[in-house]
């Protein structure tokens, strides 16, 4: 990975955004009301039920016979759907604002395919090609599941950290 890697870049930027506390707005200061606890309606004790012997209840000795039940066909296997046409298939990465967010999509031009890599929405595209159908899509796959995952991981690290800051900052308060 290099230092200049766009996708660090632009995970950075997501993570300072979601390194601010968050704001918590106040509450108004309410007018005084009386409280009054609230009493639930009184119960109304249930009606008593006649209990029979036990010889009238149904014997459970036996249980009674199951019915037969059709057999089951086994499913047809799921099918998957590649797209029919490579050219303009594209997938978004993560991330809370658009201005930051990846897009890669598949485009042919004389029957080779490149993919393009956008951040943003009017960003100069990163065009990596040309190569076949399968591995255009195959490209744009990889490369929004690996976003994501760092995404998340990047996340999953600014929640640590948040967590600790707090524990530190209630610690310092405490003493």
């Amino acid at each position: 990975m290099s230092q200049n890697d766009p996708t660090d870049n632009a995970l950075a930027a997501i993570a300072s955004i979601l390194d601010q506390p968050p704001v918590i707005p106040r509450e108004r200061e309410r007018p005084a009301v009386e409280e009054v606890p609230a009493t639930p309606p009184p119960l109304e004790p249930p009606p008593l039920e006649e209990f029979q012997p036990i010889e009238a209840l149904p014997s459970l000795a036996v249980p009674p016979p199951l019915e037969t039940a059709a057999p089951i066909e086994a499913a047809p296997p799921p099918e998957v759907f590649l797209p029919f046409e490579a050219d303009g298939y594209s997938k978004v990465g993560p991330g809370p604002m658009a201005a930051i967010r990846f897009k890669w999509t598949v485009r042919e031009d004389d029957g080779d395919y490149y993919v393009d890599e956008t951040i943003g929405e009017n960003s100069t595209p990163i065009v990596s090609g040309p190569m076949n159908k399968d591995a255009a899509i195959q490209l744009v796959d990889d490369r929004e599941a690996e976003a994501r995952r760092r995404f998340e991981q990047l996340k999953s690290e600014m929640t640590g950290r948040a967590a600790v800051a707090n524990l530190v900052r209630k610690d310092n308060g405490e003493a």
